[in-house]
Order: C-alpha cells, then sequence, then structure tokens
C-alpha cells in the first residue's frame, strides 16, 4: 500500500473523536489518505453527525439485524470491498468483528490502555480509564494494534504512555490518554501505508527503509 492513494473505512459506536482525529490529520496533510467509508455500529451516534459534517458517506450496520457474527461480519467487509478500501480503522468500534483471512493485516484498532494490561471484552471506554486508576498503575497510555478474532489481542504496532497522576479521575485520565491517541494513530497508519509494517504469517513485521 502506498500512502498517497490509500482509502480509509472507520468504523464508530459512539462519539466519534477518532475519527474526527482522522479528519484532521488528513485535511492539515499529515496523513496522506483518504476516508471513504464510514461504518457505524448504531444509529444517532455524534460521530455520524462528524462524518456527514465532513462530507463522508455512513453506512450503519447493526449487530442486532443479524443471526450470527459471521453475516455481521460479511456486510461490514462487503461494504468496506464495495468502497475499495485499503485498510479498516476501528474507531471506538465496539461490536466484535470476525475478520476474513483476507482482511488479516488490514484491519486495526487503538485501545485506550497499555495492552495487555486492561484490555479485553468490556474493556472500553471508561471501563478501562477506572481499571487503570483502581490498580495503582502510575503510567497508562494507548496501544495502535491489527485486529484479529479475539478482542485486543492483535500484534501490536506501537505504544504511546502518559502518567497517571494522584488527582486523577476517569475523565482526566481519559483525556490525557487521547491526547496520545492523536498521535499514535495517525503513526501507526502511516508506517502500515508506507510498508514499514506488516502483518504476515499471523505475526508483526518491521521493515526498516
Amino acid at each position: 500500500m502506498q500512502a498517497g492513494h490509500s482509502n480509509l473505512a472507520v468504523l464508530i459506536s459512539g462519539s466519534g473523536t477518532t475519527l474526527q482525529n482522522l479528519i484532521d490529520r488528513i485535511a492539515d496533510g499529515s496523513l496522506e489518505a483518504r476516508i471513504v467509508q464510514v461504518i457505524a455500529s448504531k444509529a444517532g451516534i455524534p460521530g455520524i453527525e462528524r462524518a456527514c459534517k465532513a462530507g463522508l458517506p455512513v453506512e450503519v450496520i447493526r449487530r442486532g439485524d443479524f443471526d450470527s457474527i459471521e453475516q455481521f461480519s460479511q456486510r461490514v467487509f462487503s461494504v468496506c470491498e464495495q468502497a475499495s478500501v485499503d485498510l479498516v480503522c476501528l474507531g471506538g468500534w465496539l461490536s466484535l468483528l470476525q475478520i476474513p483471512d483476507s482482511w488479516l493485516g488490514k484491519v486495526v484498532n487503538i485501545h485506550p490502555s497499555l495492552l495487555p494490561k486492561f484490555g479485553g471484552k468490556g474493556m472500553w471506554g471508561h471501563h478501562v480509564h477506572e481499571a487503570v486508576l483502581r490498580s495503582g498503575e502510575t503510567v497508562s497510555g494507548c496501544t495502535v494494534h491489527f485486529v484479529n478474532n479475539e478482542y485486543d489481542a492483535g500484534p501490536i504496532i506501537l505504544q504511546r504512555v502518559c502518567p497517571v497522576l494522584s488527582h486523577d479521575t476517569p475523565q482526566t485520565l481519559s483525556q490525557r490518554v487521547f491526547e496520545e491517541e492523536k498521535i499514535a494513530y495517525p503513526e501507526a497508519i502511516r508506517r502500515i501505508l508506507s510498508g514499514r509494517v506488516r502483518y504476515p504469517s499471523g505475526r508483526i513485521e518491521t521493515v526498516s527503509h
């Protein structure tokens, strides 16, 4: 994949702040790609408004409308194929997907903790930050990883770290982590699109140029 000719799909389930970050980075020229499809897992979420404001096509695909995760996932990736998507970027997407073999290495996610800590089913949004604070950790951060068929278990591409402060609440920690996410996700996407990071045979490979 070459960055200047790469098409992204962004999958959202909520506020769309990650989507907005990618929109902004593409607009300022620091991420050479195009968002050609937004997929929302529910209707009426703020992220859809963000997509529409940016003139991006949105498709709502609800897990509950399908009898199985296979049918649900097939629909998601069918829409991505129709849009000629090169890389699928999960941005606060909360539904488990079954990744077709042909899409392994072409689906990435950003998680608001330093995986493998504080990952897995049910660990999203404020739940992650609450768990970090309960644990007494002194650092947190974010992880960009390739997506496989388990929650938060795919190969890690990069991580960024931030401190956990003694007076933090889940909200203040979330804000600090998101500042790192805004840097980490575009950088990880750049590495993938430029071919510097690859995911062959289920393992991650970093290629030096």
